[in-house]
């Protein structure tokens, strides 16, 4: 006798099967809304730093400085609602890294090598002093030691760019990537401002200066907005004396890998652990890609146009200014207040012995 099944039953069944399906279509447009959502404040921060930065006054901080203080007082007085933390972590965290490979457009590997060697030594110089002095410093001071590494490296290559480079390596935590990337950002301002006031007191020729400049100094905004007074000579010397430093990003983010997975072994107490090494940042190949691409179709009929590599600087410049946005968003001021002052100390000291080391260097060859 067969059994009978009960037409009712059926639809009961069904509609229990089916309404899980709805309720998870529901669940995965929503967490998409506020993923968009969260890129969306991230770029409307973005979009109005960039403006600002245009301005008489502002222009003297940058976008990036500007988006992350903001970003950093909206998330202590405002605050945020938490369904948007995937697209704001995404910023942080992805678009970072697309930033950093589209930033090897701006380095040209071939001009550098035809330089000869002389300007990597000094960079090569310029870093191990900055890097080594920091941490000497925040060992005195009993200062928080990954914090003042990643102020260092910020100070000894190229700002916030270095930092977002070798955070991912380091496991840095975000609230350190930020808090260290707004203070590179805070004293090479002032650092920038001090050196066009002191430009007409100080025995040196345009091309002097443009070398002091671009071998001391943090960002190359900062580079470029201290040479700029000395005329165009200074800016092209200062610039390509910077590029140096940016140069030297690659071989120390891998040096630093080496570092850390020779660390993770020597610290692994499980082969479960061993398995979980850190990451191989892998955007950093991107970056040496695009170096290379844009090294070696300048001149040739591959070469990418003035107006497409301009495009390609201010997207770079944008999708950086959203990452410091969303790191700004996650930052906890009152935590990280007590731990940042030592830091901030040491990295100025190092800031203002480069600056004086570098300028008699200079002035003694």
């Amino acid at each position: 006798m067969k059994a009978e099944i009960n037409p009712m039953m059926m639809t009961q069944s069904s509609s229990k099967k089916t309404e899980p399906q709805g309720s998870l279509c529901r669940h995965a447009k929503g967490h998409t809304a506020a993923w968009l959502g969260g890129v969306a404040l991230t770029g409307a921060f973005a979009s109005t730093a960039y403006a600002l930065a245009m301005l008489p006054g502002f222009n003297r901080m940058g976008p990036m400085a500007i988006a992350l203080i903001a970003a950093l007082f909206f998330r202590q007085f405002a605050g945020y609602p938490a369904f948007l933390r995937p697209g704001i972590h995404f910023s942080s965290k992805q678009l970072l890294r697309l930033a950093i490979i589209l930033f090897g457009l701006k380095l040209n590997m071939m001009v550098l090598l035809e330089q000869g060697a002389g300007l990597l030594l000094q960079a090569a110089a310029t870093i191990l002093f900055s890097v080594l002095f920091t941490l000497l410093l925040a060992h005195k001071l009993k200062a928080d030691m990954p914090l003042s590494l990643l102020l260092g490296i910020g100070t000894g290559i190229c700002g916030a760019a270095a930092i977002a480079a070798v955070s991912p390596i380091l496991k840095a935590r975000g609230e350190d990537t930020a808090a260290s990337v707004g203070l590179v950002a805070l004293v090479g301002t002032i650092a920038a401002l001090a050196y066009t006031a002191l430009l007409p007191l100080l025995p040196l020729t345009a091309e002097q200066y443009g070398i002091w400049a671009g071998i001391s100094l943090h960002e190359i905004a900062h580079v470029a907005l201290a040479a700029e007074p000395a005329g165009q000579d200074a800016v092209a010397l200062a610039l390509l004396a910077k590029l140096s430093r940016v140069f030297l990003l690659v071989p120390v983010s891998f040096i630093l890998m080496a570092i850390m997975n020779r660390r993770h072994r020597e610290m692994a107490a499980s082969p479960q652990e061993m398995k979980t090494r850190p990451e191989f940042p892998w955007f950093l190949l991107g970056f040496i890609a695009l170096s290379l691409f844009g090294s070696m179709t300048a001149g040739t009929p591959l070469e990418l146009p003035a107006r497409a590599l301009s495009s390609m600087s201010t997207i770079t410049t944008i999708l950086l200014t959203m990452a410091m946005v969303g790191l700004g968003l996650n930052v906890n001021l009152r935590e990280l207040r007590s731990r940042a002052l030592r830091p901030l100390l040491a990295m100025t000291i190092t800031s203002v012995l480069l600056s004086v080391l570098s300028l008699l260097l200079i002035m003694w060859r």
